[in-house]
C-alpha cells in the first residue's frame, strides 16, 4: 500500500455521516483506502441503522451533539474501547429554515442559537471532551464554507455561524498548544450536492450558478472536499494549523466571467424596471 500520506495504522473518529452524499462518508472511504482505521459517530440510533451497510463493517457510535451528556458519555465509551485517536473530523451542521426564506434581520434567536450550538459549539465541546483521547500530534478538521462574506440570502444565518466556526479554530489551537501539538483546520468547499444542502431554500439555483462561476465550469465534487480533509488529517500537513483550505474550483476569482456578465446584462436589459 502506498503510504505517502502516512495514514496507515492511524485511527480517526469521523462525525456526521448521513448517507453516500455526505462529506463525512467520502472522508471515511478515502481514509480507509489510505490504510487508516475509521470510527464513525452519527446522531441517532435510526441514523446508525441506516448507514451501517454503507460503512463496510466499521464501528458506528451514536451521539447527538446537541446534548452535552451524550458527548460526555461518548467520550467515556471511546476511551474505554480504543487506545486513542490520531484525528477527528467534524462534519456537522444544522439550520432550521422553517421551510421558507426570510430576510436576515428576521432570524429568530432560537434559530441562530440552535444553529450555533450544533454547527459551531459542538466542535469546541468535542475537542474538550476528547482531548485526553487525542494523540499529541492529532489533526482536527471541520467543514466550513468557501466564503462567509458573500451575503447569500438563502444561506442566511448559517454564514455567520460558519464564520464563528472558522474563528474558533485559532482559539482551539492556541488553547491546545499548552499541552499538545494538536492542529485545528477547516476545509471550506464551494457549493456541494449533498442531502443537507437540499434543505436550504433555493439551493439548486445557487448550485447551478456556482457551477457556471467556477473556472472549469464544473461544480466542486464532494470527493474533492473529502480529499482535502484527508490531507489535513495526515502527517504530511503537519505545518498547517488554524487555516481554511478553500476548495471552490476557482469560483472566488471568477464572478466577473464574461459569459456571466453578459447573461446578467441581457436579463437586465430585457426586463427593465
Amino acid at each position: 500500500m502506498n503510504n505517502f500520506l502516512q495514514l496507515v495504522g492511524r485511527r480517526i473518529v469521523v462525525f456526521g455521516v448521513a448517507n453516500r452524499k455526505s462529506v463525512a462518508y467520502h472522508v471515511g472511504k478515502l481514509l480507509q483506502e489510505a490504510g487508516a482505521e475509521v470510527v464513525y459517530v452519527v446522531r441517532s440510533p435510526e441514523r446508525r441503522d441506516s448507514v451501517l451497510k454503507l460503512l463496510e463493517g466499521s464501528p458506528v457510535h451514536v451521539c447527538d451533539l446537541e446534548h452535552q451528556e451524550q458527548i460526555d458519555h461518548l467520550a467515556r465509551e471511546l476511551a474505554r474501547q480504543y487506545d486513542g485517536f490520531h484525528g477527528l473530523v467534524h462534519s456537522v451542521a444544522f439550520a432550521d429554515y422553517e421551510g421558507q426564506l426570510r430576510p436576515f434581520h428576521e432570524t429568530s434567536k432560537s434559530q441562530m442559537l440552535r444553529a450555533f450550538d450544533i454547527s459551531c459549539y459542538s466542535l469546541i465541546a468535542l475537542a474538550n471532551a476528547l482531548k485526553d483521547s487525542l494523540s499529541p500530534d492529532s489533526s482536527v478538521v471541520t467543514i466550513s464554507i468557501s466564503t462567509t462574506r458573500m451575503a447569500s440570502e438563502n444561506y442566511g444565518f448559517m454564514a455567520p455561524v460558519k464564520a464563528a466556526l472558522d474563528s474558533s479554530l485559532a482559539f482551539l489551537a492556541k488553547s491546545f498548544s499548552r499541552f499538545s501539538e494538536i492542529r485545528f483546520n477547516a476545509v471550506a468547499p464551494g457549493l456541494l450536492k449533498t442531502s443537507a444542502s437540499a434543505g436550504i431554500p433555493g439551493y439548486v439555483d445557487s448550485y447551478l450558478y456556482a457551477e457556471q462561476a467556477t473556472l472549469r465550469k464544473q461544480a466542486v465534487k464532494t470527493e474533492e472536499a473529502a480529499a482535502a480533509v484527508v490531507f489535513l488529517l495526515s502527517p504530511r500537513s503537519s505545518g498547517i494549523n488554524t487555516q481554511r483550505i478553500v476548495v471552490d474550483a476557482g469560483m472566488e476569482v471568477n464572478y466577473f466571467d464574461e459569459r456571466l456578465v453578459h447573461a446578467a446584462l441581457e436579463r437586465s436589459l430585457g426586463n427593465p424596471t
